[in-house]
């Protein structure tokens, strides 16, 4: 199993969250604006990048006809279309249905809420508008230098979504170190709140002065394991 998978199946199996993720990636990692149209979702797993260009939304048709997407997260990326909305009911409904895809994140809004919301799809994206792009071919196309960087950006990576919002993995954070970092920010989480629920530690003595690093309710080898990683939080 690569190690991409063995990521994407450590956070799905442990439901580790978009906070704990952008945690372990220092802080960072989240698409700005981007949240759930439903509730309740949870998804991570590779990307399908697809592109809408110049106010229209003929290339990104003919991307999704073409696209391997079964079990994988698709991201639409807008690039210069305004404050228009890039896809509605129609395409999410083929992407998610027929395409089999796993989630649909947009960098823009959505339209058909309404839709949307009554089928409750997994869907992340800024907003909605009932404004849609036309659907005109275009007579150019974006820089490809640009299109290469933002494929290489998200192809290569893991996309993390729920609640809070949605996080990228970027592909040369994908290591054994992301997976015992994970691995750690479970275990810290799972400290933290023994010592608030259980012990009726401050946050102050857990998250500043880390009283349960001289504890005796952690073992040896797990106190080795959080001094290694743990970091201001």
């Amino acid at each position: 199993m690569s190690v991409k998978n063995k990521v994407i199946n450590l956070v799905r199996e442990n439901k580790i969250s978009t906070t704990e993720v952008a945690d372990v990636l220092g802080k960072k990692g989240a698409l700005k604006g981007v949240l759930p149209i439903n509730p309740r979702h949870f998804k991570a797993g590779e990307v399908v990048f697809i592109y809408a260009y110049n106010e229209s939304n003929w290339e990104l048709h003919e991307q999704i006809a073409n696209a391997d997407c079964q079990d994988k997260i698709v991201y639409i990326h807008a690039i210069d279309c305004s404050d228009r909305a890039i896809i509605g009911d129609l395409v999410s409904k083929y992407l998610l249905l027929y395409k089999q895809c796993a989630a649909i994140v947009v960098n823009a809004p959505m339209r058909d809420a309404h839709t949307l919301i009554k089928e409750n799809y997994p869907i992340w994206c800024v907003g909605t508008s009932p404004v849609g792009c036309w659907n005109i071919k275009n007579n150019s196309l974006p820089d490809e230098s640009d299109l290469h960087r933002l494929r290489e950006k998200f192809e290569n990576g893991i996309l993390v979504c729920d609640d809070t919002g949605v996080v990228l993995i970027e592909g040369d954070h994908i290591n054994q170190t992301l997976i015992d970092k994970l691995n750690f920010i479970e275990l810290q989480e799972d400290i933290w709140f023994f010592c608030m629920d259980t012990l009726k530690m401050s946050t102050y003595d857990i998250v500043c002065l880390k009283k349960y690093l001289n504890s005796s309710f952690v073992d040896k080898e797990k106190l080795e394991q959080l001094a290694r990683f743990t970091t201001a939080k």
